[in-house]
């Protein structure tokens, strides 16, 4: 078998014994009798080939920042590996490239513990943000505390930590024990102020529920009176409405009882109402033909007249008795106005002969009667002697008086 000596990198001799040249000497790294030199190097120099691409493959991991743990105990092997490989190749190239990922790794070593302080310390944040608004939450006081949307936002927050817990960097242990400590604190503190919370409610609604038990109970005795028993029922909803929640389960069943009784009572009111309703129809139709009576009444002048007539027929009206209740108002007011028209008369009447009144009005109109004679005499001599400013106060005191003089009639 010939010796290959043309390829750069290795060579063939007569036993099919390969060898790679490094540097100046050379190693054996295998043999090939079966084969031609040529296809004894390409097996070898394959072996080289796999050997660049798992150094190739590594440099770009490297650039892409994966984790520099991995890379450098991959460094490590490719490098012993490389020293004696049985290959045929420019492995001292291989060398160099796995040295220079060496200063590579320590680049990326301080970038990534860079990177990894700056998201430990931004997911510390970020868990005690949620430790905080767990503390918001348990430093709420409990008895004005929506607990419905306060269990939702804790198992929410929970939820959250859980997953940054699961999903976000590692933190260290100290403060992230620290952290849980202050979170668990607060959800215990928050179940105890809703346990409490809900017991006291429990105890309240409890109350509750037996005062209203007790009301609809009365409630249903009352059906038996009918229309008596309302104002009683009237009484028992205001102590209903003053009861508090009994929780809107037993709430709905009891104001169903209590409803029930209060509609029988009511119910038997209506059917009171009915029956009297068409009894006292026929006294709305009485009353009407009194009132046609009556109103002429309004533009009477004769106050005797007028007296004498309403006098018989307010007799007469009260005689008569009631009339449905939605009639009541309309007819009162049209005979309160009658009367008020009849008094207004007699009011007048006694105004205008009141003794006292006259004597008061004769002497006033006297008096009033000795001022304008004055102030006409008081005029006649402003006008004489021209003086305008004495004309026109005279003028405007006697317009007065004779006003005051007409308005009492003098």
């Amino acid at each position: 078998m010939a010796t290959n000596d043309q390829a750069p990198w290795g060579r063939v001799d007569e036993t099919g014994t390969v060898f790679v040249r490094e540097g100046d000497s050379e190693r054996a790294v295998g043999q090939y009798p079966d084969g031609t030199p040529e296809e004894a190097l390409a097996y070898f120099e394959r072996k080289y080939t796999e050997l660049a691409g798992q150094v190739t493959l590594l440099e770009q991991r490297i650039k892409r920042g994966t984790a520099v743990a991995d890379v450098a105990k991959t460094i490590s092997a490719l490098k012993a590996t490389i020293g004696s490989a049985n290959a045929v190749g420019d492995l001292a190239a291989l060398g160099r490239r796995l040295d220079a990922l060496d200063g590579a790794v320590g680049e990326l070593t301080e970038k990534q513990t860079a990177e990894a302080k700056a998201a430990s310390e931004a997911a510390l944040a970020e868990r005690e943000a949620l430790v905080v608004e767990a503390e918001n939450l348990a430093a709420q006081d409990p008895a004005k505390a929506q607990w419905k949307q306060v269990s939702a936002t804790l198992d929410d927050l929970f939820a959250r930590w859980q997953k940054h817990q699961q999903d976000g960097p590692r933190l260290p242990k100290s403060e992230s024990n620290e952290l849980w400590k202050r979170f668990r604190a607060a959800r215990t503190t928050i179940e105890t102020h809703r346990k409490a919370f809900f017991a006291e409610l429990d105890s309240v609604h409890k109350d509750a529920r037996n005062t209203k038990q007790d009301l609809a109970a009365k409630a249903e005795a009352l059906v038996p009176t009918g229309l008596d028993g309302i104002p009683a029922y009237r009484s028992l909803l205001e102590e209903w409405k003053a009861a508090g929640r009994a929780g809107k389960k037993f709430d709905d069943a009891l104001w169903a009882r209590f409803k029930a009784a209060g509609d029988a009572l009511y119910a038997a009111k209506s059917e009171v109402e009915k029956i009297d309703n068409e009894e006292f129809t026929a006294n709305l139709e009485q009353k009407l033909a009194l009132l046609t009576e009556a109103e002429p009444l309004l533009t009477e002048t004769d106050r005797v007249v007028a007296k004498d007539r309403l006098l018989s027929i307010q007799r007469r009206w009260d005689a008569i008795g009631k009339v449905p209740r939605d009639k009541v108002k309309p007819i009162e007011d049209r005979l309160r106005r009658v009367e008020t028209a009849v008094r207004k008369l007699d009011e007048e009447h006694w105004q205008k002969s009141n003794p006292e009144r006259i004597a008061r009005a004769e002497g006033l109109a006297g008096q009033l009667q000795d001022a304008i004679a004055k102030l006409e005499r008081e005029l006649e001599t402003a006008k004489t002697t021209g003086d305008a400013k004495k004309v026109k106060d005279a003028e405007e005191a006697l317009a007065a008086r004779r006003a005051w003089l007409k308005a009492i009639g003098g």
